[in-house]
C-alpha cells in the first residue's frame, strides 16, 4: 500500500484520526514519527508523501518521494532542488494555517508599541510606579502592509475593524486583494508610500525579491513617528540600519519576531536597540489549537487533491519561493 510519513510534533488523537480517515479513502496508510524520532533510514524508500517538519537533509533519502508538505508557511530552507531525490518532487506549505495566530501577535505588539507597554513592563520589573506615557492608537493610523497573503490579510481585517484610517497592501504584482486593503501597490511603488506611513507591517517570505527590501535608504524614507513590525523573515530588513535609526530617534519604535541570525548572537547590537520589542520567532508556532486544526485540515485537503490528480492548492514553486 502507498504510504505517508508524518513527522509528528503537533498532532492530537483527533488529528491523527482525521488524517487516517482521509488517507484510507485515498488509498494510503500513515505512519507517525514523534519528534525527536525520525523515519529509520531503511524504511524511507517506503514513503511517497512526507508531511511535517523533517530536517531538510533527510528528504533526499526518501528515494520514492513524490510530495513533501511542510507543516509551516515559510519554506525557504526547502527550496534547493538538490535536497530532493528528484527535481520532480512537489513541495507545498501550510499557508493559511498561521494567519490568525500571527495577526493576533501583530495586533498585540503594535498596541504595545503605540501605548509604551515596554516602558511599563520595565517599571514593574524594577518595582517602580511609572509615569504616564503619551499614547497613540490604531484609530486614524495609516498602515502599510508588506505582504498581502494570509498573514497580511488577517492583520488588515483586524486593523480595519479597529479603525485604521488607511491600509495599503504591497505585493510583487498588482493583483486584487482582500477588501480590508484600501489599495494594493507593487514593490516598485513602496518608496512613495513610506513617507506617510504610521505603521509598517512586514509579512514577507524570503525570496530573491524580498531580501533587503527594507533597505537603509527606505528606512530613511519613514517618518520619525513611524513604527516597524516584522513577522516575515529577518532577511527582509537591513537590521544594522534599523538599529541605527532606532538609536538615533529616527523611528518611534519597532517589534521584531524574526532576525538576520537566529538565535540572536550574544553581543549583537540589536539586543540593546532603543524602543525595540524582541520576540524569539514565536508568532506562528503550533501552540494554538486553531493553528493545529487548520494545519491538518489543509494537508488533508491537498491529500485529496493529490490522490485525485488535481493541482495542490498550496503548491510552492521552488524557483520563486512561493
Amino acid at each position: 500500500m502507498r504510504r505517508i510519513a508524518v513527522y509528528d510534533n503537533f498532532t492530537e488523537p483527533k488529528h491523527r484520526q482525521q488524517i487516517n480517515d482521509v488517507a484510507a479513502r485515498c488509498g494510503f496508510a500513515v505512519d507517525y514519527y514523534a519528534a525527536p524520532k525520525t523515519v529509520p533510514l531503511e524504511k524511507r524508500d517506503e514513503y511517497e508523501i512526507v508531511y511535517g517538519m523533517p530536517r531538510p537533509s533527510e528528504l533526499k533519502t526518501f528515494t520514492n518521494l513524490k510530495w513533501f508538505c511542510g507543516s509551516f508557511a515559510g519554506v525557504d530552507a526547502y527550496l534547493d532542488d538538490s535536497l530532493y531525490p528528484s527535481p520532480e518532487v512537489m513541495l507545498s506549505n501550510s499557508s493559511g494555517a498561521y494567519g490568525v495566530t500571527i495577526a493576533e501577535h501583530l495586533i498585540m505588539v503594535t498596541l504595545m508599541l503605540l501605548r509604551h507597554e515596554m516602558t511599563y513592563c520595565a517599571d514593574a520589573a524594577a518595582h517602580r510606579w511609572g509615569t504616564v506615557q503619551p499614547m497613540r492608537s490604531i484609530i486614524g493610523s495609516t498602515i502599510t502592509v508588506l505582504g498581502t497573503g494570509d498573514i497580511g490579510t488577517e492583520f488588515a481585517r483586524r486593523a480595519k475593524a479597529m479603525g485604521a484610517a488607511s491600509i495599503r497592501g504591497v505585493r510583487r504584482t498588482k493583483k486584487a486583494a482582500d477588501p480590508a486593503f484600501d489599495g494594493v501597490y507593487t514593490h516598485a511603488e513602496l518608496d512613495s508610500l513610506l513617507p506617510d506611513t504610521d505603521i509598517l507591517v512586514m509579512a514577507l517570505p524570503s525570496t530573491a525579491d524580498t531580501v533587503g527590501i527594507l533597505s537603509r535608504g527606505r528606512i530613511a524614507l519613514l517618518p520619525e513617528t513611524a513604527y516597524v513590525v516584522n513577522v516575515g523573515r529577518g532577511t527582509a530588513i537591513d537590521q544594522s540600519a534599523l538599529v541605527e535609526a532606532l538609536n538615533a530617534g529616527k523611528l518611534a519604535g519597532a517589534a521584531l519576531d524574526v532576525f538576520e541570525k537566529e538565535p540572536i548572537p550574544a553581543g549583537d547590537p540589536v539586543w540593546d536597540a532603543k524602543n525595540l520589542l524582541i520576540t524569539p520567532h514565536i508568532s506562528g508556532q503550533m501552540s494554538l489549537g486553531y493553528t493545529r486544526d487548520k494545519n491538518v485540515a489543509l494537508f488533508c485537503e491537498d491529500l485529496e487533491n493529490y490522490a485525485a490528480g488535481r493541482p495542490l492548492k498550496r503548491y510552492v514553486d521552488r524557483k520563486i519561493g512561493y
